[in-house]
């Protein structure tokens, strides 16, 4: 077994790591200009919010469904090919949603981006973690996040610009976005041509990764990841900033933008943590940092310190999306799209479940028991990640 320390720490990344960052980035600008404005858009086709919140879970909902089948296609088309179909069939539903004059027809265009996005998703991670070696994974997965976290930054900005123009404009931007998504993936990333003189890692078959003790960790910590920040933080954060620190709304944008600051400043460091001195390490501190940070945030009583523990959890996530990221690709090894499709499969129940669970908690018990759902089930990631064998980022 070759040792990390045998090797140079700062390894150039493939040109398909740099396309995929690219691709995420556009992606990603093209979605944080549609979400602000969906739930408004769909209010005016006279609708109540039951129907606003179930076009935006549609969307979660077909990722979801989508995703086994997502690992059988790639297996079978490649990586690159379902990557493009999923960014289009994104696009054209997007651009049908801006044309739509009827709610149905919202309804099940949403829905079909959430299988497009699915696609897109698993292709693209999949292809990051197989054209990579291990010891530049976690690097690899930063620099890939990282494109996602600036066009999240920038997309809302965005959108309140095209918003004032009209209600449908964003939607016709994302679908512009998209297309150029699609176009760098088509133009620029390699066909899978491997170098004749390396040594491939060879593909497991699915049942022999779920014994994998790095993936069960993985698993775990992407449920808790999901659950934790899609569910918990994102849905309960915000209002408990209005009605229990009593600030203005606008004041939870802010907060979120510092603690995305913070989580995309980390993401190198995080990378290179990873592949340097390992996934276990990453995955136990993370996530124990994380805990932590979860029980802490209903307690505070000034937005200062909520801002402070935000931006702790962001670069505490920053290491929570790598280090697992680069434990699937490790046991994957050569052909992951199954076990990626599943990882990510997931995080999405967890990003389903969590809001509704945490607004059950909420009502019954309070902020406290909503928040130590998102810590239990992050200390158990890392009480799990014990288990993991004692490697570096080579296996």
């Amino acid at each position: 077994m070759t040792r990390t320390s045998d090797r140079p720490r700062l390894t150039r990344l493939p040109r398909d790591v740099m396309v995929l960052g690219v691709i995420a980035f556009f992606v990603m600008l093209g979605f944080g200009v549609v979400v602000p404005v969906l739930p408004v858009y769909v209010r005016s086709f006279g609708v109540g919010y039951l129907e606003v919140g179930a076009v935006v879970s549609a969307f979660a909902v077909m990722r979801l469904v989508a995703n086994p089948f997502v690992g059988k296609l790639i297996d079978l088309l490649g990586e690159r090919v379902v990557l493009a179909v999923g960014i289009g069939i994104v696009a054209v539903s997007s651009a049908l949603v801006g044309l739509a004059d009827n709610y149905p027809a919202v309804l099940l265009l949403r829905g079909a981006g959430g299988i497009g996005s699915a696609m897109f998703s698993v292709a693209a991670m999949t292809l990051l973690l197989a054209t990579t070696e291990p010891a530049v994974r976690g690097r690899a997965v930063g620099f890939y996040q990282g494109g996602f976290l600036i066009g999240g930054m920038a997309g809302p900005a965005v959108g309140g610009l095209l918003s004032g123009i009209s209600l449908h404009a964003p939607f016709f931007f994302y679908a512009g976005t998209l297309v150029v998504a699609g176009a760098v993936g088509l133009a620029l990333l390699k066909r899978r041509t491997r170098d004749p003189d390396a040594v491939p890692e060879p593909p497991r078959p699915f049942r022999q990764v779920l014994r994998d003790r790095g993936y069960q960790s993985a698993l775990l910590a992407s449920l808790a990841q999901g659950w934790s920040a899609m569910g918990v933080r994102s849905a309960l954060v915000p209002v408990l900033i209005v009605e229990v620190l009593h600030e203005k709304p606008a004041i939870t944008g802010i907060a979120f933008a510092v603690a995305a600051v913070a989580q995309t400043l980390a993401l190198a460091p995080a990378g290179r943590f990873v592949d340097t001195v390992g996934r276990k390490p990453a995955i136990i501190g993370a996530f124990a940092v994380g805990a932590l940070v979860m029980v802490a945030i209903p307690l505070v009583s000034s937005i200062w310190l909520l801002i402070v523990l935000l931006s702790v959890y962001g670069v505490a996530a920053a290491f929570m999306g790598t280090a697992p990221a680069a434990a699937v690709g490790d046991a994957a090894g050569a052909r992951g799209g199954q076990p990626v499709a599943v990882f990510q499969a997931v995080a999405d129940a967890g990003a389903i479940v969590g809001p509704l669970a945490a607004g059950l908690l909420v009502d019954a018990f309070g902020y406290e028991a909503a928040f130590a759902s998102a810590a239990i089930l992050m200390g158990a990631a890392a009480l799990f990640a014990l288990r993991m064998p004692r490697r570096a980022s080579i296996v």
